[in-house]
């Protein structure tokens, strides 16, 4: 199997280490990681690197994504997701439209995030699910964010006491969806928590260009995945030389981050330092 990077849409029920290890074998090598993790309860864009595509994976992991989601108002659970018990319920039914989208927008844009208590962040080198599974009691910090656009799919609709709301978010990474659920139910001073999650796209990589676990995995080819993070910049042999020893070489760009490109293959991945370039990351020639 080539190197490159695979896209898969994760099934519900599944982590994302799961998906790496089924990979592992369908793919037939070990080197095999994820840029961003899932949780179980959600589907969607899992992006995998394989063999030497595992170094693109760090430069995915700080890249903007989307989501859609179902948030349910009204109710409040321990995971602000589906995956625990509803802990309280509040009438939510009278809830206006219009109350909800005023409660998105004071979301939308650069805010100060408070993940939730049942997340992966350590507190003195334990995770804060951890934690709270021994009955503690997890206080963690807030954290800058950028929700870049968050806007609700579809009209409301009211289940018994409880309402559900359809909606699209794109944001910085790091964002807790889950989260934004929780505080939009702060906000309307009724609860609220995320009933499904699917995640749509990680920068330029979207789920409808992704496989199942089902069918037959496509690699994206290592030039093809490299130049769809960073700008490509084709070099000399002389050059790719110099890359290869570690040397630094001189080129007439502008950019901070390159893919270093030659003959139609990847050779490295390179950053600015003053008027010269030295690389992040060497590949052997391939397509």
């Amino acid at each position: 199997m080539a190197s490159g990077l695979v896209l898969i849409d994760k099934p519900q029920g599944w982590t994302s280490h799961d998906v790496v290890a089924k990979m592992r074998g369908v793919l037939g090598t070990r080197k095999v990681g994820h840029a961003g993790t899932l949780d179980p309860m959600a589907t969607g864009l899992l992006i995998l690197g394989v063999d030497s595509g595992t170094k693109l994976l760090q430069y995915l992991l700080g890249k903007d994504k989307t989501y859609r989601a179902t948030i349910r108002l009204g109710e409040t659970t321990q995971s602000d997701d589906a995956d625990s018990p509803v802990e309280k319920a509040i009438d939510a039914s009278s809830i206006s439209t219009l109350e909800i989208d005023q409660a998105i927008k004071q979301l939308t844009g650069e805010i100060e995030q408070i993940p939730s208590s049942v997340s992966a962040k350590k507190i003195d080198g334990k995770r804060a699910y951890d934690l709270v599974r021994e009955g503690k009691e997890v206080q963690l910090k807030p954290k800058s964010i950028t929700i870049h656009s968050f806007e609700r799919l579809g009209e409301p609709v009211v289940s018994g006491q409880a309402v559900e709301v359809e909606v699209e978010v794109r944001c910085s990474s790091g964002t807790y969806i889950r989260a934004l659920a929780r505080d939009i139910g702060i906000e309307l001073k009724v609860g609220g928590h995320l009933t499904a999650l699917r995640r749509t796209d990680i920068s330029e990589f979207k789920v409808s260009d992704a496989t199942t676990m089902e069918q037959e995995p496509v690699v994206v080819p290592m030039i093809e995945a490299a130049t769809s993070l960073f700008s490509a910049t084709e070099i000399t042999s002389d050059q790719e030389t110099d890359l290869r020893h570690g040397k630094r070489i001189v080129l007439d760009s502008a950019a901070s981050n390159l893919a270093a490109t030659r003959d139609g293959a990847l050779i490295a991945l390179i950053e600015s330092v003053g008027s010269e370039y030295k690389s992040m990351a060497v590949f052997e020639a391939q397509a």
